[in-house]
């Protein structure tokens, strides 16, 4: 059953890579969030294809998409239809597509499309992580490692500040910032990154939850701010996505910098 839900899975992913090319680069209406973010017709109509698919082959599932929501199952089906939205809406080409099957609040079957490099990544959890069909495995460097590079995503209105983190590791190894938290994400499980830093929460665990099967699927972690273990069928506690080494010595840099919790609750 696994076997079909991921292919039901790049199914949409296909999907996603034609209305992808069809708004890429050309004129197109965008318009924004709430909090101020961008967003493209690519987004929604990618969203509204998952709903329209979802109702069609699995009724009684549920769809949790950046854009819009339907339905309420201990099956969901969580969705960034364009993460790097920012990126795509000025031409720039590192967005990429997020799907994940969530059961019972862990990620079960995740892929990611990155269209412009026609990088499919896939797992179904216990299986593996592949992309393109051949299978992928984390990293073993370190972060003091001349080789070692992470990700990091920040903006104003996120929950936790992890700039001074990021000062502090940036020491050990070179930080950038790509434009789409699961592209680089995905570089973590093939290998290229050694970790990332996530400050999200509220509605992103649509960015999180395909990375936390497909990372842990090619031998990294992921996991919370507090490393502990979120459900990805609601909002989630930051993320930080490792090749696994790096992971202890990331997390307690976030708790010795102290002013980024909050919600002490949560230690």
């Amino acid at each position: 059953m696994y076997r079909e839900y991921l292919d039901f899975s790049i199914s949409i992913a296909m999907e996603a890579k034609k209305i992808n090319e069809k708004y890429f680069n050309k004129a197109m209406e965008s318009g924004y969030k709430n909090d101020k973010t961008i967003v493209t017709i690519a987004d929604k109509e990618i969203n509204d294809y998952l709903i329209k698919r979802v109702k069609e082959v699995y009724p009684t599932h549920a769809v949790d998409g950046e854009e819009e929501k339907f339905g309420d199952s201990s099956y969901k089906w969580v969705c960034d239809p364009v993460d790097g939205t920012a990126m795509f809406a000025r031409g720039i080409p590192t967005s990429c597509f997020s799907l994940a099957l969530v059961i019972d609040g862990v990620p079960t079957i995740g892929v990611v499309y990155d269209v412009f490099t026609d990088s499919l990544y896939t797992a179904i959890k216990g299986e593996g992580a592949y992309c393109n069909g051949n299978k992928i495995h984390v990293s073993d460097i370190q972060l003091d490692d001349m080789r070692s590079v992470c990700h990091y995503d920040m903006w104003p209105s996120a929950k936790y500040n992890i700039f001074d983190v990021i000062k502090e590791l940036g020491k050990k190894s070179y930080f950038v910032s790509i434009g789409s938290i699961i592209r680089a994400s995905v570089c973590v499980a093939s290998g290229e990154f050694v970790a990332c830093i996530f400050p999200g929460t509220v509605g992103k665990n649509c960015d999180i939850a395909a990375v936390k099967v497909i990372v842990e699927e090619a031998g990294g972690k992921v996991t919370n701010f507090f490393n502990k273990e979120d459900r990805y069928d609601k909002d989630i506690n930051g993320a930080v996505i490792s090749n696994g080494i790096v992971h202890e010595e990331i997390i307690n840099e976030l708790v010795k910098s102290g002013n980024i919790y909050n919600d002490v609750s949560q230690i």
